[in-house]
């Protein structure tokens, strides 16, 4: 088991004290880094706006007033959410580890702010995106990348740590790990999967030693984050379409014409790996019938040609 050392703040002071808890996810909670550094920053801004050498005498009235400005601001409603949990929980380390009496993040809440539809590509705008040459090893994988994100509505991060036993081609699924580390089974349509094995007898060209990301860079590593939102976007440019594309407005696109072909939205809210049906309800409030069924004669590049 890999050791690691408890690290104890050098002060009392308020960074010193945020280092220590950024600490205590990463190596003791084990979060993400992705995940530690979230945190981190909205922890870096909680002191910001604080300006206190000390933290203890914090009160609800102080918290409610750092959130009226971020709010003033402009700050959404989800957002501000968000940072109030990540304070809540740096408090409540405090307690436990620091001797804290009390977290003035408790009972708060921040301003609701309206739902929206996430944008979305049209059903034309997507096959005008997904439709074009795959003549070189860069435009093959990347018709792979785009048309997987489409066809199963993975976010950025499940895509990048796939890998080539992920894909079950005789049952055209593919495993996702997902946030939290939970793991889903879902379909993928006969064009992603028709893509896919284009991809895999190109990879094994370029694939440099131990490397298990199913994408990969011109390099021979595995593809960043960076490199595929941008490949993606410039795509979406070269393709004439107007608004930005990125990866997840395949993500909403693969949402939201699911659910309009199907009303299905428990299917679709499984797909997706929401934890709650909440989440999905940003793009309609409909009913359920079969995953598999709904997927398979209903979304757009799943279909069968004749």
């Amino acid at each position: 088991m890999e050791q690691f050392k408890i690290i104890y703040p050098m002060s009392n002071k308020p960074e010193s004290l945020a280092d220590a808890f950024i600490h205590h996810l990463t190596y003791e909670r084990r979060l993400s880094p992705l995940t530690s550094e979230n945190y981190a920053r909205d922890i870096r801004v909680l002191l910001e706006y604080l300006k206190k050498d000390d933290l203890e005498q914090v009160q609800a009235p102080n918290i409610r007033q750092v959130i009226a400005q971020l709010h003033g601001k402009g700050l959404s409603g989800r957002s501000l959410a968000r940072m109030l949990s990540a304070w809540r929980s740096f408090y409540y380390y405090l307690i436990r580890d620091h001797r804290y009496q009390h977290n003035p993040c408790v009972g708060l809440r921040v301003p609701k702010s309206a739902q929206k539809l996430p944008n979305a590509l049209s059903p034309d705008e997507a096959l005008r995106l997904l439709t074009f040459p795959a003549n070189d090893i860069l435009t093959i994988r990347d018709s792979a990348m785009f048309e997987l994100f489409y066809s199963s509505g993975l976010r950025l991060a499940e895509l990048t740590k796939l890998k080539p036993t992920d894909i079950n081609f005789p049952e055209s699924t593919i495993r996702i790990s997902g946030k939290g580390g939970k793991t889903r089974i879902i379909p993928v349509g006969s064009f992603a999967i028709q893509a896919l094995k284009l991809w895999l007898e190109q990879r094994a060209q370029m694939i440099k030693t131990d490397v298990t990301a199913l994408f990969l860079s011109h390099r021979g590593d595995a593809i960043s984050a960076r490199t595929i939102s941008h490949r993606l976007k410039n795509r979406g440019k070269c393709q004439g379409i107007q608004q930005n594309v990125h990866p997840h407005i395949l993500r909403h696109s693969f949402a939201s014409h699911l659910l309009q072909s199907s009303g299905d939205l428990r299917a679709v809210q499984e797909m997706l790996g929401h934890a709650s049906i909440t989440s999905t309800q940003v793009y309609t409030h409909l009913d359920f019938q079969h995953l598999t069924k709904v997927y398979d004669t209903t979304h757009p590049r799943a279909k069968k040609r004749s």
